[in-house]
C-alpha cells in the first residue's frame, strides 16, 4: 500500500446566500476542529458533506477532507486524504472472497495501519485551517462498531477537537418508531465514542424538523404523536411496542438534555450557521480526561491480554516438556 498524501481542495460549485455571518472561530491558540460525519444510508450525509464544503470555501476557511469510505464510487467534493487511493476496494473483495461490508470492513482495517502517517498530515494541516472533516462508510455500523472505526476516533481525538455529527432522515424520522430507532442509534454512537455530539436534522427542506425538537423536549407531547399516530391506523404491530416506546423516552429525557440538535438543508443550505455555532460550542467540552482513561483502560486490558497468552503459552511447553520427558523414561524401562 502507498501512503495516502494530500491533494489540494478544489473550489466548490455552490455559493451560499451573502447575508449569512461568518463561520466563527476558535480564540486563542489556533487549532481546526475535525467533524466526523456519521450517517445511515440514505441519510443525505454524502450532499450534507458537499454543502458542508460548499459553505466554508464560500467564507474563505476551505476545510480538509478526509474520505474513509473505499465503496463510493463518486464523492461531488474532493477529498485531501482518500482511501481509495491507497486500498482498491474491488481487489480487497477478490483476494479475500469478501461480500461488500467485509470488503469495507477490511479496507478500513488496512488503512487503518497507515492512520499515524494520515494523522501526521492532519496535524500538520490543523494549524492552517479552521476544520478538518471527515467522511464515513454509508454502512454506518462498519465504522461505529468496528476497532478500526474506534482507532481513527481516537487517534482524531487525541490530536484536534473533534465533533460526531450524527445525520438523521428527517422525513422518514417522523414516524414515532423510526424517531425512537435514530435516538437509541444516537445515544449508542455517543457512549461508544464519548466526544462531543452533534444531532443533525437533515432534509429540512421536505420535513420541518421542530416536531422532533419538541419530541425530545416534551415526553407527552411524544406520547400525543404515538397514540395519535396509532388511532389513524399510521403504525402497526402489537401494542406492547407503545409501552416499550414510552418507556424508552422517559429512560432517554435525560441523554436528551445533553444533545445538540440542529436542522439542515443539505439540498438549499439553510441551517449551515447553525450547524457551526454547535460545532464551535461543542468544541469546547473537555473530553480529554475521559478520553485518555478509556484509552489507558484499553492498554491494560490489552498488555493483561498478552500478559495472559504468554503465561499460558509458558504453562503448555512446560506441559509439554514433562510429557515428553515422561515418554522417553517409559522407553527407556
Amino acid at each position: 500500500m502507498s501512503t495516502p498524501t494530500p491533494a489540494p481542495a478544489t473550489s466548490p460549485k455552490g455559493k451560499e446566500k451573502e447575508m449569512d455571518p461568518p463561520v466563527a472561530t476558535p480564540s486563542g491558540t489556533h487549532a481546526a476542529a475535525a467533524i466526523i460525519v456519521i450517517g445511515m444510508a440514505g441519510s443525505g450525509k454524502t450532499t450534507f458533506m458537499q454543502r458542508v464544503n460548499s459553505y466554508l470555501h464560500s467564507k474563505d476557511q476551505p476545510p480538509y477532507i478526509l474520505n474513509l469510505d473505499p465503496a463510493v464510487t463518486h464523492l461531488p467534493f474532493t477529498a485531501n486524504i482518500d482511501i481509495r487511493d491507497t486500498v482498491d476496494y474491488q481487489e480487497v473483495m477478490k483476494q479475500y472472497n469478501l461480500g461488500p461490508n467485509g470488503g469495507i470492513l477490511t479496507a478500513l482495517n488496512l488503512f487503518t495501519t497507515k492512520f499515524d502517517q494520515v494523522l501526521t498530515h492532519v496535524e500538520k494541516r490543523s494549524t492552517t485551517v479552521d476544520y478538518i472533516l471527515v467522511d464515513t462508510p454509508g454502512q454506518i455500523e462498519i465504522f461505529t462498531w468496528s476497532a478500526s472505526g474506534a482507532i481513527i476516533t481516537d487517534a482524531m481525538a487525541s490530536a484536534v477537537p473533534t465533533v460526531v455529527a450524527y445525520i438523521i432522515d428527517t422525513p422518514r424520522t417522523s414516524s414515532p418508531a423510526t424517531f425512537m430507532s435514530n435516538m437509541l442509534y444516537a445515544c449508542s454512537i455517543l457512549y461508544k465514542t464519548r466526544l462531543p455530539f452533534i444531532l443533525v436534522f437533515n432534509k429540512t427542506d421536505v420535513q420541518p424538523h421542530e416536531f422532533a425538537l419538541e419530541w425530545m423536549r416534551d415526553f407527552e407531547s411524544f406520547q400525543n404523536a404515538l397514540i395519535s399516530r396509532r388511532s389513524d391506523g399510521g403504525e402497526g404491530g402489537p401494542g406492547y411496542m407503545d409501552s416499550l416506546m414510552n418507556s424508552m423516552s422517559l429512560v432517554l429525557d435525560e441523554f436528551y438534555k445533553h444533545l445538540r440538535a440542529v436542522g439542515v438543508s443539505a439540498m438549499t443550505g439553510d441551517g449551515m450557521p447553525e450547524f457551526f455555532e454547535a460545532v464551535e460550542e461543542a468544541r469546547k467540552d473537555d473530553y480529554k480526561p475521559e478520553l485518555d482513561k478509556i484509552i489507558a483502560e484499553r492498554a491494560r486490558a490489552k498488555a493483561a491480554k498478552a500478559a495472559d497468552s504468554v503465561s499460558r503459552l509458558l504453562a503448555d511447553m512446560k506441559s509439554t516438556t514433562r510429557k515428553k520427558k515422561t515418554a522417553t523414561m517409559m522407553k527407556a524401562r
